[in-house]
């Protein structure tokens, strides 16, 4: 190669450089604007966010937090969030890692039945099947209570959770589940002793993602609760919001409120779910 297509090899390598950070600039620009936009808007009051609604807030005060959580019993909704969230991921996380384990690892001829089942499962919407849900719960007398909330979290978060779990687990040698029988460890034993800590990355990945699912969720709360103290925040959080009038400050307070759990909770654990996409997760 000569001196001059060596060069030309090295500008043009520059120019794509250059070319890719400004993209992934433009990219961190769009995704963090709006929220630096959500935050200094919920320090301008009502009238000033209407005359100068991109505008920086000319005397910054945090009176829209104070009013939205006393007005919106932000405290409570927040409180059943982190139940409803916290309840339904453990549940989902342990009942998909059993599942996968028995699928992947117990010789039975249902193995496939039940991958296809789940794998059915994931083609389910919550907008197909909330009026049946619904009568259901009203049906059984679970409407009104926490658990007619958390069981749905469960059972659309299974299927997904299962089949990542299947990937991973398959991938585990059989040798050290025979080795385990052959010095007598019963299958409970292999899945707490055995399966469980190898299976860290993966759970990583269930977590992350079964957490910021229910976090947001809001069709099942909004259906199969009525009472205030039963509300989580994504539903609190609409009540700013009237058919002829909002509140753009408490609105944009409460939603900083809500947002602000899931940043801190991406912080600390997104490397965890890189690595457990990067372990084969999502691989067969």
């Amino acid at each position: 190669m000569t001196i001059e297509s060596q060069s030309k090899l090295n500008r043009a390598s520059l120019n794509w450089r250059i070319s890719a950070y400004i993209l992934m600039f433009a990219f961190a620009l769009l995704t963090l604007f709006p929220l630096l936009w959500l935050f200094y808007s919920s320090l301008k009051p009502h009238a000033e966010i209407m005359r100068h609604p991109l505008g920086l807030p000319q005397h910054p005060s945090f009176a829209n937090y104070v009013r939205a959580w006393t007005m919106g019993n932000l405290g409570t909704a927040l409180m059943n969030s982190f139940i409803y969230t916290i309840t339904a991921t453990i549940a989902t996380l342990f009942l998909a890692l059993a599942a996968a384990f028995g699928i992947s690892k117990l010789p039975s001829k249902s193995s496939g039945f039940f991958t296809g089942a789940f794998a059915v499962g994931l083609m389910l919407t919550v907008h197909a099947v909330i009026i049946p849900l619904f009568l259901v719960e009203v049906k059984v007398g679970i409407i009104n209570r926490r658990i007619g909330v958390i069981l749905p979290y469960i059972a659309f978060d299974l299927p997904m959770s299962v089949m990542i779990a299947i990937s991973y687990i398959r991938g585990i040698p059989d040798a050290l589940i025979e080795s385990a029988e052959i010095d007598g460890a019963k299958y409970r034993a292999i899945f707490w002793q055995l399966i469980i800590p190898l299976s860290t990355p993966v759970i990583a990945t269930m977590v992350i993602l079964s957490f910021l699912s229910h976090w947001n969720e809001f069709l099942f709360v909004f259906v199969f609760t009525t009472k205030a103290v039963l509300k989580s925040l994504p539903v609190a959080i609409t009540q700013f919001a009237g058919r002829y009038n909002t509140e753009f400050g408490l609105q944009y307070a409460s939603l900083v409120i809500g947002i602000f759990p899931m940043i801190i909770f991406y912080i600390f654990f997104h490397t965890k779910l890189i690595e457990g996409f990067g372990e084969g997760a999502l691989k067969e």
